[in-house]
C-alpha cells in the first residue's frame, strides 16, 4: 500500500471507532494489503492517540487458538495495544454505548513484573517475569461491518481490541498447579455459555506472550513491568447487549464478572 492509502484506511478506522458507524472490510478494497500495511495502519491510529494523552497499558493477543487460525488461514496470532481507557473496574457497568458489535471472551491475563524484550523470549523468561495472573474478561469489537474481517482487516483494527476487565484476586504462577491447565466457564446472565482451558491459547499462555515479545521486537518494542498481556481466549467468543451479566469462573484463579449497561 502506498503512504497515502495507509494514511486513508487509519483514519477510516478512527472514525468508525468514533462515530460508532462500521466500515466495509479493507481486505475488500485494498486488493494487496499484508499484515505489514495493517500493523503500520494500527500504529498509527496508536500513536495518533498515545499523542492525545493516552497511555499504552499492556497488550492483547489474538488468533491464538487453532481453530481460528484455520478459520482465517493463518499460521500464526496478532496483537494490539492496550490503552489505559479500555481498563473497566469490575462491578462498574460498562456501557455498550462506547462499542459497535461487542462480543465477550475469557482469559488468564498476565501481570508482568519485570520486562521482556525479544527476540530470543522463552516461555522460562515469562514465567519469571510474570509478577501475578488475573481472571479476565475481555470486550473484543470489530470497526469492521458484520465482523467480516480477514487478519489484515483485524490486525489494522488494533486487533479487534475494546476493553478489558480484569479480576481481583492476583495468584503467582509458581502456585499453580499448571497454568496449562486452567479450567474455565464463561456464564451470561447465570446460564453457561461456553467452557474451555487456558491449554487452548496455544497449548500454553505462557508461549502465546513469550510469541508477542518476540514480534513486537521487530517494531523496536518490548513489553514493560506493570503491564498487563492478555494472550489469547480459553473459550469462544459470544456476543453481549445491554442488561447482559457476564462471569467468567476460572480453576485455581476464582471469577471476575461484567455487567452491561
Amino acid at each position: 500500500m502506498q503512504p497515502s492509502e495507509l494514511k486513508a484506511a487509519a483514519e477510516e478506522l478512527h472514525q468508525a471507532q468514533a462515530d460508532r458507524i462500521p466500515v466495509q472490510p479493507l481486505t475488500d478494497r485494498y486488493a494487496g494489503i499484508t499484515p505489514a500495511d495493517a500493523y503500520q495502519i494500527q500504529l498509527h491510529n496508536i500513536a495518533r492517540r498515545t499523542g492525545a494523552g493516552a497511555g499504552i497499558k499492556g497488550h492483547k493477543v489474538g488468533l491464538s487458538a487453532r481453530a481460528m487460525q484455520q478459520l482465517l488461514g493463518v499460521d500464526e496470532p496478532d496483537y494490539g495495544h492496550l490503552l489505559a481507557d479500555m481498563f473497566c473496574f469490575e462491578g462498574e457497568p460498562v456501557a455498550t454505548s462506547r462499542f459497535i458489535q461487542p462480543r465477550v471472551e475469557i482469559e488468564v491475563a498476565f501481570v508482568l513484573g519485570a520486562a521482556l524484550e525479544g527476540p530470543g523470549v522463552t516461555v522460562a523468561d515469562v514465567l519469571r517475569a510474570t509478577d501475578f495472573v488475573l481472571p479476565a474478561i475481555e470486550i473484543v469489537d470489530s470497526r469492521v461491518v458484520d465482523w467480516r474481517i480477514k487478519l489484515a482487516d483485524t490486525i489494522a483494527d488494533n486487533a479487534s481490541a475494546g476493553a478489558v476487565v480484569l479480576g481481583g484476586s492476583p495468584s503467582r504462577v509458581d502456585e499453580l498447579d499448571d497454568i496449562r491447565l486452567i479450567g474455565a466457564a464463561l456464564r451470561a446472565n447465570g446460564k453457561v455459555m461456553e467452557t474451555g482451558a487456558s491449554g487452548a491459547v496455544l497449548g500454553n499462555p505462557a508461549v502465546a506472550v513469550a510469541w508477542l515479545a518476540n514480534k513486537v521486537a521487530a517494531f523496536g518494542v518490548g513489553l514493560e513491568p506493570g503491564h498487563v498481556i492478555m494472550p489469547g481466549a480459553c473459550t469462544r467468543m459470544i456476543p453481549v447487549s445491554a442488561g447482559d451479566v457476564i462471569r467468567a469462573e476460572f480453576d485455581q484463579l476464582g471469577p471476575v464478572s461484567a455487567v452491561f449497561a
